[in-house]
């Protein structure tokens, strides 16, 4: 008889939870601690000696993460540090990356204003176009990094197509948009997925963190030991938080959908808005509009802010605020472009405040 696989709602609810040995709790204690007593010197329980090396509440979001993910996770204090962590074990002085053409701002600013002063090289690339992306891969490519959906402007990478194009390189997936509830992109030929447990993993925007996942043992050791030497580890609450959010992502993931279709369905009957993107997942959702600054300043449900992925809904426009490090390269970002995190809220509430938004400022006849 064939082992059973539960269903992902099953398994992000069940996922790094087991029961506390002392009192039976079922939900992991918070151990906020620095350190640990050992029974006689160099001896310790488990890898607990000193918690920036390891934390119990730290250790069961890592392996919640690498459950839903097919891996296995090795969590820091933010997306960004993650991303660090992941560049610097792959890739050496010297060494060659593809970076999507259209991509975080933050992920732009790391390899181009620090990396870049270590003997980093990279190179932009429109993704979505295979054979620019095969062309672009070299032998002394290291590391290929895509985004899909991309951020901003949503582009849905085929992921099967870049892991047959790597070469010599490996191939790292910034799943923060999609999650795995919708993706899981080791499953398709990736080396690693990263996330920003900011956003939908977390979901509630009250913490900051991020993940490196990856199937392979070797790799695993390898962003362990950066993990321990760079010390840019989750504080133990944070980790609490980013556990609790994923025992709810695939009903929040499901709603923030309903949300998006919603507000991609108002705007797409408006004759002011143009190319309207929604990946057909996620609550990401992005348009162009002449007037984006004040559109994203009339807003009542929608705040104007940073980040994404929480159960509220959030508006921007990326060329003012989350993406200004990629002006005056290939990835800029045109000013007429509005950004979406639609949250849990009604979706008819919600599709309704960005009309009433639209409405009150008019395109000039």
């Amino acid at each position: 008889m064939s082992e059973r696989r539960d269903a992902f709602g099953t398994r992000a609810v069940h996922a790094g939870l087991t029961p506390d040995p002392t009192y039976g709790s079922v939900i992991p204690a918070i151990h906020q601690t620095s350190t640990f007593a050992q029974p006689r010197p160099g001896e310790f329980v488990e890898d607990y000696d000193y918690a920036r090396s390891a934390n119990p509440t730290r250790m069961a979001l890592e392996r919640a993460l690498g459950e839903l993910e097919g891996g296995s996770a090795v969590t820091f204090a933010s997306g960004l540090a993650a991303e660090h962590a992941l560049i610097t074990v792959v890739c050496e002085a010297g060494s060659h990356v593809v970076l999507p053409a259209d991509l975080y701002g933050g992920t732009y600013r790391l390899v181009d204003k620090v990396m870049a002063r270590w003997g980093l090289r990279y190179d932009l690339v429109d993704q979505s176009d295979p054979d620019a992306l095969e062309r672009a891969v070299r032998d002394d490519t290291k590391l290929i990094w895509v985004e899909t959906p991309t951020n901003p402007r949503l582009d849905v990478i085929d992921i099967d197509a870049v892991v047959a194009r790597r070469r010599n390189a490996l191939v790292a997936v910034d799943n923060t948009f999609a999650t795995p509830a919708n993706q899981r992109p080791l499953e398709h030929g990736a080396a690693f997925v990263v996330h920003s447990t900011t956003k939908y993993l977390g979901g509630h925007s009250d913490v900051v963190g991020g993940v490196v996942v990856t199937g392979d043992p070797e790799w695993y050791e390898r962003l362990r030991f950066v993990q321990n030497a760079v010390g840019a580890v989750p504080g133990p609450f944070d980790c609490f938080l980013v556990h609790r959010g994923l025992r709810t992502l695939h009903l929040r993931m499901e709603a923030h959908a309903r949300s998006a279709q919603a507000v991609v369905e108002m705007l797409r009957a408006n004759p002011d808005v143009e190319d309207v993107r929604w990946p057909g997942f996620s609550g990401m959702v992005s348009f162009r509009h002449p007037r984006a600054a004040e559109i994203a300043a009339a807003t009542r449900l929608f705040t104007l802010a940073e980040s994404l992925g929480g159960v509220e809904s959030l508006i921007e426009v990326p060329q003012l605020m989350t993406h200004q490090s990629v002006e005056g390269s290939t990835a800029a970002v045109p000013p007429d472009l509005v950004r979406l995190s639609c949250g849990v809220e009604d979706p008819a509430d919600l599709a309704a405040d960005l009309h009433d938004a639209l409405a009150s400022v008019p395109v000039a006849a």
